[in-house]
């Protein structure tokens, strides 16, 4: 594999992050705000499924 030129690797590297298409405040304003409902709903939701799990079981083994 040839070697690249530094100076070239690193202009190219320039070239290529300006045609990145960065989001605006308030697209990361909203997406970090979706972020953390999402994050609360899956730790609700997984709570209450451990929550019966374990009721469930509790009954179970007591029952016998």
């Amino acid at each position: 594999m040839a070697k690249a030129n530094p100076f070239t690797f690193i202009s190219q590297v320039r070239s290529e992050v300006g045609k990145v298409a960065w989001p605006g405040r308030r697209e990361v304003l909203l997406t970090t705000i979706m972020v953390f409902v999402m994050a609360a709903l899956t730790a609700t939701f997984f709570s209450l499924v451990d929550f019966a799990i374990r009721q469930g079981l509790s009954l179970l083994l007591n029952t016998f």
